[in-house]
Parts: structure tokens; C-alpha cells; sequence
């Protein structure tokens, strides 16, 4: 196998002759051009001037790499829908390149073919003289700057060529020669004097003279060409093995995806063929076991390769041994030997001084503990840099001094997280969101996007403006998922998926994970289990709002037994929420109480983040409230609501305020209730949750009606006691009517938002007011048709009827 030399780049060669002798026709020129440079620089002009790439984009140039080396039809497909530039009829550019080739004829034409390669470039100063000094003419037309990109191509090709061994030649010369046979048909058709030996003039020129022994000569010299046989071995050089893995590791290290199985096979036949397997190919086999989740071949592979490394290079890299080793084993879930591990790379790293490497680990080490705090307890209390914002400040001093530009922006969202988590100032966060989108841009960071656009779309959840926080995640699916990593567009997809289920949307939010996504992406063993586990998330949520609790109890204990070193720590949260919300519907009261208390006790412990603590104590509240001692949880609800209001947690604040507004009910206090429920119901709409919506209409209707009971035992009163007058009466009369009316208005509005959200246990619950209303107005016939209605929905349902549920003789909750 040649180092840089194989019959593609010949065929480049010749391409580039074309085109400097105005050849080309002038519609072609950019679509050469755009070829040439496209296999000639490590930038794909191709793939940048597309205007909507995506990502089966990505590997397109794998492909055409691949598809150049080992077939000349690469050629044909550019060149043969142009016509030649002399307009000759019948004639394409195709036939004009095929005169370039099959001109070499022989050993000696293909080291002519070489030897005129340098015209094509422009002469120097000194060339320029000694042509005056002959009365040579001077060149003129086209010529290649000897710097430009053809330019540098010509003058490697050429000085390869040079430093070949003659049986190194020849061996090119028989690959350049197979790699043309199969215009051979073409050629002929085009040109009818061509014979069966014109591939080489030596035997062409020589057949008279050595009669039958030519064709013994010519399978001597060229094996089994002459009679269609196939050896198997490819054209490629050590120059084309390289750059292809290096391409490869790029893809899978920049977009976290594996390498599509077609171009793993054409690959791996590639490599078959060469004498010399190079070391960085242990490593994209490492990359590629470690995404597909085939943790021994993973570990296996990574050994190989820095073993090879140690031996060529000392221990210069032995901590980015230790690095992969760690990332890996957390990956795996070897928490405690990942720990060790870097805590090992760390101190080699800064016995080596390598500040880039140091910088990551200590980023991956920081990351590292938010997820598992337990893990590095001693090791915070015992660091001099202390947690949280002093390492993340330290961090970043030190990727600004070392020019990391991408941890110094890392570490800027890592504080806008960091402030959010703790309930810190939003202008703060906001501040460093700007920063790091400012580096970013400045930059053209693109792989970064995902990143800040994910913490901004956290932002705008945590104030309660959802339509910001979807419009943001559609833009970057849009515009940004093409140069982002597939773990960024994998959550942005989830995420939205969430937000469709929220609104009752299943269905969309179905379609959303299944046709959002590259299935081919999904491959990744990590990407996989994210997509399964969000996928059943989706499913669960619906299965409790549809009441089917059998069904959810069944994928619940598929997902409880998923480990909770394995997953992230949000996921690990929503499994739990759902765990606690199953538990409440089967009314198993004390378990649900059990699970709240642990969760609240290691949070607590943990300083995770804020939201989490106040998602538990609403849920504690709810779970006093289904218990039917709501006044329990009043404290506890005051708190949420404070500490959501201190965070501008404006989602979690409207549900405080909610469940404060249903203890007031429990209480009497049905006026406030009414005045609270009514100033949070439009910011609550605009968060777009159509459950939580509901909830609060329904809790405003039930403030209402308790409203309207008053009034009715106070006209009650005072007309037992005779201090009433007829206009009066007449008053509080219409008064309990309006308020009748608002409650059934208020009911109305539940009852669309827990249909929206496919609530059958709230349907049920808003429909029997509703009937119970009706009824207290004397309306039997609305009251006999919600009554059906209800049974309708009850029979969908499988649990008893809920017991928040009118009496119809008080007319209160």
C-alpha cells in the first residue's frame, strides 16, 4: 500500500489538467471545483454550501471518500452530464478525461504524466529568469499559485511520486490500470481501434514480436486483470486510511453518534487491505464499543491503543489514558472507580503541567458531583477550592488564561445552571447566559449551541413562559441540530415531547420522539436508553391520567428498576413524582408519605436543586389534601410558596398558590381563596399545562360554590329571624345565582382543560359538581345529562369515585 499515492488521486490529477488547460466548460467550473476540493481539503465546501443540512449529511463525505478511492464512477457522475468545451457532437467532458487516462499507457507515460505535473503551477522568480535567459515563451492561461489548495495537492503528488521505489511504482501502475478497466467498454464504443491490449503500448507495440508469448507476459505482469478476476484488494493509501479516521473519530467525538453500519463495512474492507493497521484505529473502535454499550470491547480497545501510544511516546500521554478510562467508567457505572481514576489523571496532568487537560477534569469533576453528591461529600469539605461557585469560578480564571474558550464557556453555564438550582437572582443567570453567547458567537461555536439553548430554555420554564421555551426549542431543531451534538437535539426532542404532554398532546408527543429523530442516531447504546426511558415516561404519564393504574404499575416497576447511578438525576426525579402521584390514586396514603419524607430528607442533604424541594412539598400538601385533612399542609404549602417566589420558580408558584387557595376553601375562607385563584389563573394559562389549569379552575368553582352557601345560610338566617326585606331577599338572591353561575363557568373551563389533558379521574370529579350543581338549581334534565355523562367516563375509569365531591344539601365542598 502507497503512503499518499493511489488512482484516484491520479484521476484528481488529471481532473486538475482540465481544468487548468480551459478544458472545463463554464457551467462546470464550480461543480469541478467544488469536487476537487471537497477530496482535497479537510473542509467539505459541499456539505457548507448546503442550505439545509442535516444530520445523514454528516457522513457524506465518509461516503464520497470512500466511493472515490474505490471506483472511478465518481468521475463519471460529475463529468459526463457536461459537454466538452469544443462542442464537438456527442462529445462530454467525460470523454475529455478519459483521453487524460487512458493516455497513460504504460509505466514510462504515468512518470511522463508526473514529470509535466509542475507546469501547472506558476513559475518562481527564479524560474522566470532562466526561461528570459533561453528565449523560452512564457507560460501563460491558467496556473496554480504553488500555496492555493490545487497548488499544494500538485506539488505532494508529484515529490510522493518521486520518493517511490521503482516495485512501489509499479505496483501503482497496475492499481491505476485496474481502477480504469471498467471505462474500458465505454472507451471502446468512443474509440474502435482500441484493442484488447491498449491498457499498456508496451504489449500493444510488442505482441508482433513476441507472438503467443504476449499473453503469458501480460499475466505475469498483471496477474489476473486479463481474465476478469477479482483479487479483493483495494486501491487505498495510508494517507486515505488516516484522514478517514480521523474524520471518524471527529464525528462520533463532536455529534456522540456511531459510525452508520454501510460505511463501518466499505471501511473495515478498506483497512483489510492495508499492510499497516494504524493505531489510531484501535481508538475508533474503542469510540465506537463504547457508544454501541459493549463495555469489555470498550476497555479492550482502549488498552490497545494507549499501549501502543506508551511504547512510541513514553508517558507523555498516559493521564488522556486515564481521562477515557474514567469518562468510561462513569459512563458504565463504575462510580467509584471513575472517581479514582480522575482523581489519578488530575495529579498527572499537573505533574505533566497540561492546563488543557487539567481544565477538563476538574470541569468533568465538578459535573461529576452535581450528579452524584454522595460520591465526593469528603472530597469538597477537604478541597481548598470549595464547591459550586468557587470551583466554577476557578475554572473559569483558568480557561480565560489558558484560552479555553469552550470550558470558559462551559463554566459561565454551569454558574446560570448553578444560580437557578439555588434560587440565586435571574438577572444574575441571565448575565451569564449572555456571556457565554456572546463566546459563542464571537467564536462561531456551533457544537456549543445546544448547550446554552438548553439552559435557556430552562430559564424561560422556570418564569412560566412556555411558549418561549417551546419556540426556542424548535428554532435550534430547525437551524442548530445539523452542527450540534445528537445529546443536545436528543433532549431539545424530549423535551418538547414533555411539553406536548403536558398540554394532554400524547399523540404529538409520540410522533415527536419517533419521527423527530435519525433512527440511525439512536444506535448509541446511551442515546437508546434516553429515547426508551422518555418514551415510557410519555406513556406512563398517560396511563395515570387515563386511570389505567394497572398498566401504569407495570411500567412503573420496569423503570424503579432502572438504577439511579444510571440516569440522570431530573429523570431519576420524574420517575419518582410519578411513583408518588400512582401511589396517591391507589390510595396508599402512608407509602406515598414514606417515599415524600426520604426524597425531602436527601435533598436536603444533598443541596439539589431548588424546584425539586418545592415539587415534594406540593406534593406533600396534595397528598394531605387527598387525605382529606388539607389544613395540615398549610405550612407547608407557605413555605413552597415562598421559596418559589424567592426563586421566581413562577410555575411552581402558581401551583402554591393553588393548593393555598383549596386550605382556604377547607378553612371557610372562600373570599380569599377566590381573590388568590383569580390573580394566578392568567400567568398559570400562559405556562400552557392544561392539568394544572384545570386544577385551579376547579379549586375557583369550589371557592364559588362555597361562596354561594354562605349566602344562602346567611339569607337563610335572616329570614328565620325576620330582619330581612323582600328587595333584600331579592338581592342575595341573584347574588347566590351569579355565584352559580360563575362556579358553573369555572367548572366548565376544568373540565375542557382535564379533557385536554385526558384526566378521566378529574372528568369524572368536574362532571359530578357539575350534576350536583344542576341540581341545586333545579335543572334535572342538565343534571340527568352530566349524570350520564359521568357514568360514561366512569366506566373508562378503574378506580371508586373521588371524594371531593359536593353535598347537595349545603351546596359547599
Amino acid at each position: 500500500m502507497a503512503r499518499y499515492l493511489t488512482p484516484a488521486k491520479i484521476g484528481l490529477l488529471a481532473l486538475i489538467e482540465l481544468y487548468v488547460e480551459e478544458t472545463v466548460p463554464n457551467d462546470a467550473i464550480i461543480p469541478v471545483l467544488s469536487f476537487l476540493t471537497s477530496h482535497i481539503l479537510d473542509s467539505d465546501l459541499q456539505s457548507t454550501m448546503t442550505t439545509t443540512p442535516g444530520a445523514a449529511n454528516r457522513w457524506q463525505r465518509a461516503e464520497r471518500s470512500i466511493g472515490l478511492v474505490v471506483s472511478i464512477k465518481d468521475f463519471e457522475d460529475l463529468l459526463l452530464p457536461f459537454p466538452a468545451v469544443d462542442r464537438l457532437p456527442g462529445r462530454r467532458l467525460w470523454d475529455r478525461f478519459l483521453e487524460k487516462l487512458w493516455g497513460i499507457d504504460s509505466l514510462d507515460a504515468l512518470q511522463t504524466f508526473f514529470s509535466r505535473q509542475p507546469r501547472v503551477l506558476t513559475r518562481t522568480r527564479e524560474e522566470l529568469r532562466q526561461m528570459t535567459e533561453l528565449g523560452e515563451e512564457l507560460p501563460s492561461g491558467i496556473l496554480l499559485a504553488r500555496n492555493s489548495p490545487l497548488g499544494a495537492f500538485v506539488r505532494k503528488a508529484v515529490l510522493e511520486f518521486t520518493r517511490l521505489q521503482f516495485h512501489h511504482s509499479a505496483e501503482l501502475w497496475k492499481a491505476f490500470v485496474k481502477y480504469r478497466q471498467p471505462t474500458v467498454s465505454y472507451w471502446r464504443r468512443r474509440n474502435p481501434q482500441c484493442g484488447r491490449l491498449s491498457f499498456d503500448s508496451v504489449l500493444m507495440e510488442s505482441q508482433h514480436e513476441w507472438g503467443s508469448f504476449t499473453d503469458g507476459i501480460a499475466v505475469t505482469a498483471y496477474g489476473g486483470l486479463l481474465m476478469d478476476e477479482e483479487d479483493g484488494a483495494l486501491p487505498v493509501s495510508t494517507d486515505d486510511i488516516e484522514s478517514l479516521l480521523e474524520f471518524q473519530i471527529d464525528q462520533i467525538q463532536k455529534y456522540g453518534a456511531r459510525v452508520p453500519a454501510e460505511i463501518k463495512a466499505k471501511f473495515h474492507a478498506m483497512l483489510r487491505d492495508s499492510h499497516v493497521v494504524p493505531s489510531l484505529s484501535h481508538y475508533l473502535n474503542f469510540s465506537d464499543a463504547w457508544r454501541s454499550g459493549d463495555y469489555p470491547s470498550a476497555f479492550d480497545y482502549l488498552h490497545r491503543y494507549f499501549d501502543y501510544t506508551m511504547q512510541n511516546r513514553d508517558r507523555l500521554f498516559y493521564h488522556y489514558a486515564l481521562m477515557n478510562l474514567a469518562i468510561v467508567q462513569s459512563d458504565f457505572g463504575c462510580h467509584k472507580e471513575a472517581m479514582a481514576t480522575m482523581l489519578e489523571t488530575i495529579s498527572t496532568a499537573r505533574e505533566n503541567k497540561d492546563n488543557t487537560c487539567l481544565n477538563f477534569c476538574l470541569n468533568w469533576f465538578y459535573h461529576f458531583g452535581r450528579a452524584h453528591p454522595d460520591l465526593v461529600q469528603d472530597l469538597e469539605a477537604n478541597s481548598m477550592i470549595g464547591s459550586g461557585k468557587e470551583a466554577l469560578a476557578f475554572l473559569r480564571a483558568k480557561a480565560k488564561e489558558t484560552g479555553m474558550l469552550v470550558l470558559r464557556s462551559s463554566a459561565l453555564l454551569s454558574e446560570a445552571k448553578l444560580n437557578m438550582a439555588n434560587g440565586e437572582s435571574i438577572a444574575g443567570a441571565m448575565e451569564h447566559l449572555v456571556r457565554s453567547s456572546h463566546i459563542i458567537v464571537e467564536r462561531n461555536m456551533k457544537s456549543l449551541i445546544g448547550s446554552q439553548l438548553s439552559v435557556t430554555t430552562s430559564l424561560w420554564d422556570r418564569l412560566g413562559i412556555s411558549y418561549l421555551s417551546t419556540m426556542t426549542s424548535e428554532v435550534f431543531l430547525r437551524v442548530h441540530a445539523p452542527s450540534a451534538c445528537f445529546d443536545d437535539e436528543l433532549k431539545m426532542v424530549c423535551r418538547l415531547a414533555g411539553t406536548f404532554a403536558g398540554k394532554g398532546k400524547y399523540n404529538e408527543a409520540f410522533a415527536k420522539l419517533e419521527d423527530g429523530i435519525d433512527k440511525n442516531l439512536l444506535r448509541a447504546a446511551k442515546p437508546n436508553q434516553y429515547w426508551h426511558l422518555y418514551r415510557g415516561l410519555v406513556k406512563l404519564r398517560r396511563d395515570l391520567h387515563h386511570n389505567d393504574l394497572d398498566t401504569a404499575e407495570t411500567l412503573l416497576a420496569q423503570l424503579l428498576q432502572i438504577g439511579s447511578e444510571e440516569l440522570d438525576p431530573d429523570v431519576v426525579f420524574i420517575i419518582d413524582s410519578l411513583h408518588i402521584e400512582a401511589l396517591i390514586r391507589r390510595k396508599d396514603f402512608d407509602a406515598a408519605y414514606e417515599k415524600i419524607e426520604r426524597l425531602i430528607a436527601k435533598f436536603r442533604d444533598d443541596h439539589r436543586d431548588l424546584s425539586l424541594r418545592i415539587r415534594l412539598l406540593l406534593a406533600k400538601a396534595h397528598l394531605f389534601d387527598c387525605m382529606g385533612r388539607p389544613e395540615r399542609g398549610f405550612s407547608i404549602t407557605m413555605r413552597a410558596a415562598s421559596l418559589a417566589w424567592r426563586a421566581r420558580l413562577l410555575t411552581l408558584l402558581w401551583q402554591a398558590v393553588g393548593a393555598l387557595a383549596n386550605i382556604l376553601n377547607a378553612m371557610g375562607e372562600f373570599t380569599a381563596a377566590v381573590q388568590l385563584v383569580e390573580a394566578v389563573l392568567p400567568r398559570s394559562m400562559e405556562s400552557e399545562n392544561a392539568f394544572n389549569t384545570g386544577i385551579l379552575y376547579s379549586i375557583l368553582a369550589d371557592a364559588r360554590m362555597g361562596q354561594a352557601g354562605k349566602a344562602a345560610k346567611a339569607r337563610q338566617a335572616m329570614t328565620t329571624t325576620g330582619e330581612t326585606t323582600g328587595a333584600a331577599a331579592s338581592l342575595m338572591s341573584n347574588k347566590k345565582i351569579d355565584l352559580f353561575t360563575k362556579a358553573h363557568e369555572a367548572l366548565e373551563c376544568a373540565f375542557n382543560h382535564f379533557s385536554a389533558a385526558e384526566d378521566l379521574e378529574k372528568q369524572c370529579e368536574t362532571l359530578a359538581k357539575r350534576a350536583t350543581l344542576m341540581k341545586v338549581l333545579g335543572d334535572h334534565a342538565r343534571a340527568e345529562e352530566y349524570a350520564a355523562r359521568y357514568m360514561a367516563l366512569k366506566r373508562q375509569s378503574s378506580s371508586g369515585e373521588h371524594s371531593s365531591v359536593w353535598s347537595t344539601d349545603t351546596g359547599t365542598p
